[in-house]
């Protein structure tokens, strides 16, 4: 079964309708560069991608949402999932400052 979203460039459009534009997968760049980010900065960017998360859950819940779009659902699943890689960040940032890991 084909995508109905997805229109062969030679199929014109039905009448009266504009022809819906290509999937944009921007969400795969930026999941990309945020690896890259996680892969050069290490523990230092999963705190800080975490705790941007967290504020920003944080404040949405505050003004009221209850349910995310996140796969977690509740958005207090999602601000405890955070806390805890906020926490896993800060033990990594941790255990490098006292040499106990090494990341090289």
């Amino acid at each position: 079964m084909s995508d109905p979203r997805i229109v062969p460039p030679s199929t014109p459009p039905r009448a009266g309708q504009e022809p819906d534009p290509p999937f944009d997968p921007l969400r795969l760049c930026v999941f990309a560069t945020v690896a890259l980010l996680g892969w050069l900065l290490g523990p230092v960017a999963l705190v800080f991608f975490a705790g941007l998360g967290f504020a920003g859950y944080w404040k949405a819940r505050r003004a009221g949402l209850l349910r995310s779009k996140c796969k977690l659902g509740d958005t207090r699943l999602v601000l405890l999932y955070l806390g805890l890689l906020v926490a896993a960040g800060l033990a990594g940032i941790a255990l490098v400052a006292t040499g106990r890991i090494d990341l090289v």
